[in-house]
């Protein structure tokens, strides 16, 4: 196991009725921006009910809505203008990762002199921060417990990942029954989400972690138990209260720590993402069984930590080659049959391979130091797979 150091300073107000936590947010000054997407939340209540504890505080409310579901760089940087504009003292995001990834970047770059793109090229460039705050209404991301935000450039095709402990959210408000009005199409992507966080910690080279793979395996199964349940019956607490809290330990570090590894299925992701917009977590449930095919063909070596995977998550049996297989087979089955999501990029909307090389070789960058190393032309043979 290596050295490690975790520190997670964020509050967390878990279970039913925790919004009234929200008057908390005096504590870093007077003036808050609310960063929401589309306007579910208006439609639901919780925008109303959170603007009365806000302003029964004391506090002045600016807003930045409609941020996107792949979160722009345009919207970050009207955001961090309203904050400069406004004298802002704290951001608050209420709504899924993309509204929370965008409200980090945001909280750096109202305090950053440059354009806020660099900061997501450049996650060393963040100095300060305002306070970040959210209330989380879709389990995916985990970004309200963790130091990460994904954005995107589409005018670039470009979508990166940054980091900084300074944009880490101060408290977060997790309350399962804000996600009983998830669609099942996002319930399954989510689901899909925080299962690719696991394995991309849990497929690791470093030796002697026992602890932090058991912790991916208990991730994993409580996935596989409370996703179907969560489509079946949408408004089943301990359902969604599972996933909720699997999504925010995912990657918060817990799982990471002492074991880190290179991720190499999100930056092939990203760059789907990236030139065809699509919805994150099915573009990882599409791709992961194809990389897991792509590791057993040409990495034998690795066959035994595949069919430790399928022994201690889906109870298998037999022979390593053969359980690592039917391991993979059963991946495949619950994202494309239980979760009833798309099973490869044709069924997003990719129809042309066009961009394959361009972005595997942007991809490659990220996969140099992965659970097995990818090239380039490694990642086309994926992308072609999946096509």
């Amino acid at each position: 196991m290596n050295n490690f150091t975790y520190s997670i300073p964020t509050v967390i107000h878990f279970g039913r009725g925790q919004l009234h936590h929200l008057s908390e947010l005096k504590q870093s000054g007077s003036r808050v921006l609310l960063v929401y997407g589309g306007g579910s939340i208006k439609r639901s209540g919780l925008y109303d009910e959170a603007v009365k504890i806000l302003t029964d505080s004391g506090l002045s409310i600016t807003e930045l809505s409609g941020v996107e579901p792949n979160p722009r760089i345009e919207s970050v940087r009207r955001g961090a203008e309203l904050c400069k504009a406004n004298n802002i003292d704290m951001v608050l995001a209420i709504g899924g990762g993309s509204t929370i990834d965008c409200a980090k970047v945001v909280a750096a770059g109202a305090c950053y002199d440059g354009d806020p793109w660099e900061l997501v090229l450049d996650g060393s460039k963040i100095k300060a921060a305002l306070p970040v705050y959210s209330v989380l209404t879709l389990s995916a991301t985990g970004s309200e417990m963790d130091k990460y935000a994904v954005i995107s450039d589409l005018s670039k095709n470009e979508k990166w990942g940054t980091g900084s402990d300074l944009v880490k959210p101060v408290m977060s408000v997790l309350d399962p029954t804000y996600t009983f009005t998830v669609s099942p199409k996002q319930t399954a992507a989510g689901t899909a989400d925080m299962m690719s966080h696991t394995f991309e910690n849990y497929f690791t080279n470093v030796r002697g972690a026992e602890l932090q793979g058991n912790l991916c395996e208990a991730v994993l199964k409580t996935c596989i138990k409370y996703g179907p349940i969560a489509l079946a019956e949408p408004e089943n607490y301990d359902a969604r209260a599972n996933l909720m809290w699997a999504g925010s330990l995912a990657i918060n570090g817990l799982l990471k720590g002492g074991a880190e590894v290179g991720w190499c299925v999100h930056p092939m992701e990203h760059e789907l993402s990236a030139f065809y917009d699509i919805t994150h977590g099915e573009g990882l449930a599409i791709l992961t069984p194809v990389w897991m095919r792509f590791v057993l063909k040409n990495y034998p070596s690795k066959t035994a930590q595949l069919a430790s995977y399928g022994r201690n998550v889906w109870n298998l049996s037999g022979e390593d080659s053969e359980v690592a297989n039917k391991a993979v087979e059963k991946t495949a089955e619950f994202f494309f049959d239980t979760m009833k999501m798309p099973a490869n990029l044709r069924a997003v909307g990719i129809t042309e391979k066009v961009h394959f090389e361009e972005m595997a070789e942007k991809a490659a960058a990220g996969c140099e130091d992965s659970f097995v190393p990818l090239t380039k032309e490694d990642i086309i043979s994926i992308f072609d797979a999946a096509f």
